[in-house]
């Protein structure tokens, strides 16, 4: 998705672009950008493994899986959109961005960002009806089912975000060009438009609170539902392994919501007066979520631990040597 426009306000081009500054008064932003480039790619290598296990796995190929492989994706996708691009733009100093490539970020920024809450949404699901209906769970949620709903999940969070960014798009950008932010995200960019953006800021603030609590008020329903049924379970060691399939998610959910609610009360509370350093802890917030996403995952699932553990240490052999060692 490309948005792109050949429109001109005053007598600056609309095509003249924006400019990323941030982290200027930082005295060690290449020692933080290299944190982040270094936690890029570990999120790559540990996801990209859990993937690859998977699909070696016909074992793990079922709808919980489905739905860990939806989340490691989404991880993916967010830490591609972020750090990727910063290193031209604060090491190299090459910080001028295209309207279209600008816009086409500030998207694929919050979808994905929307997509993280959702998909923790669907994982809350998953062990909602593995542990409130065990016998049925095979038949509820099949992989077609599963990935039907992880379609609809996607198309709606497309919906979701094409329209506040169009319209944010469509605004004249006439004065400043200078984005106080690492990226193209939607409030330091509107803030730029020599327009009326109250109706984009309400509609903003409401769609983060949909996004955000939305997912989070089902994730709270579901594991109180599952609390009520692992309790009328009559065995104390049935009441503990339930309990445990839970944890693994529960983590996920602290880790993914805990920064955000930070980030929430640093900024309107203003307990961070540098604007540079409150962009620099929240970059961390959100990339460090899909770094520990699978490692979490890969530790705490049995499962997959013990498939992990066989596809990182096993030496990979040649099979015609197999074929001697069993001959001798």
């Amino acid at each position: 998705m490309n948005f792109t426009f050949s429109v001109s306000n005053g007598n600056d081009s609309f095509d003249q672009g924006f400019y990323l500054i941030a982290f200027n008064t930082l005295a060690n932003k290449n020692y933080l950008i290299l944190a982040l480039v270094i936690i890029y790619l570990i999120t790559l290598l540990c996801n990209l493994t859990l993937l690859a296990v998977v699909m070696m796995n016909s074992s793990l190929q079922n709808a919980k899986f489905l739905a860990i492989c939806n989340l490691a994706i989404v991880d993916i996708s967010i830490s591609s959109v972020i750090i990727p691009q910063m290193v031209p733009v604060f090491v190299f100093n090459l910080n001028h961005i295209s309207f279209g490539t600008c816009f086409s970020q500030m998207f694929f920024l919050h979808f994905f960002g929307d997509m993280e809450s959702f998909s923790l949404a669907l994982l809350a699901y998953d062990r909602l009806v593995a542990i409130c209906f065990p016998l049925r769970y095979p038949t509820i949620n099949t992989n077609l089912s599963m990935g039907m709903i992880i379609a609809a999940i996607w198309f709606l969070v497309f919906l979701i975000e094409v329209y506040p960014v169009t319209l944010a798009s469509l605004l004249p950008y006439c004065n400043s060009r200078v984005v106080g932010s690492c990226c193209c995200e939607h409030g330091p960019l509107v803030n730029l438009a020599c327009a009326d953006i109250s109706y984009n800021k309400r509609m903003a603030t409401a769609k983060s609170l949909v996004v955000l609590f939305g997912p989070l008020t089902f994730i709270i329903c579901s594991y109180a539902i599952v609390i009520i049924a692992v309790l009328r379970i009559a065995s104390a060691t049935q009441r503990w392994k339930a309990f445990h399939t839970c944890l693994t998610h529960l983590l996920l959910v602290l880790i993914y919501y805990l920064p955000v609610i930070l980030a929430y009360i640093l900024g309107n509370l203003q307990l961070i007066q540098s604007i540079d350093m409150y962009t620099a802890i929240l970059t961390i917030f959100v990339t460090l979520p899909p770094l520990l996403n699978p490692i979490i995952y890969s530790l705490k699932t049995e499962e997959l631990r013990d498939k992990v553990l066989k596809f990182l240490i096993t030496p990979k052999v040649a099979p015609h040597l197999h074929k001697q060692e069993a001959a001798s």
